[in-house]
């Protein structure tokens, strides 16, 4: 179990990285001169890349994270509503994950873009999840 809870670990800090870098690259997208086409190319490059690579960290994470709650039982049983809310947040996760793939598209399309502020509020979701998270797994409250 610990081999597994190691790789849980690693991946799921690997999968936030990805998740805490890719809206600064919307940051600095949504900063381009509308004359600037190659710094905002160069920037929807990276931003593809790193979609692409966070995504391939988060599928491993959620398998592994999977492994530990249905094949070592972690979190079931009385006394482990924090797993509960723990889910909840992690679909929560999934789904900011899915909405950078769909602010990506469409900054592609040439969509409308927000302000560089709210992308940069935008940033802070995960890091308050991920504080949630640790909290709900270190403490286990309920």
């Amino acid at each position: 179990m610990l081999w597994v809870k190691s790789f849980h670990i690693v991946f799921i800090a690997s999968w936030f990285a990805g998740l805490f870098y890719l809206p600064r690259i919307f940051v600095n997208l949504a900063m381009v001169p509308p004359d600037s086409l190659a710094e905002r190319e160069r920037l929807l490059l990276m931003a593809g890349k790193l979609l692409r690579f966070t995504t391939l960290l988060a599928v491993p994470a959620v398998l592994f994270g999977a492994w530990l709650w249905l094949g070592y039982g972690i979190g079931w049983g009385p006394g482990n509503g924090w797993m509960h809310a723990k889910l909840t947040l992690v679909l929560l996760v999934i789904g900011y994950h899915h909405g950078c793939g769909v602010l990506l598209r469409k900054m592609r399309a040439g969509a409308p873009m927000r302000s560089h502020t709210w992308y940069r509020w935008f940033n802070e979701l995960p890091v308050l999840l991920l504080l949630a998270i640790v909290i709900l797994v270190v403490v286990k409250p309920f």
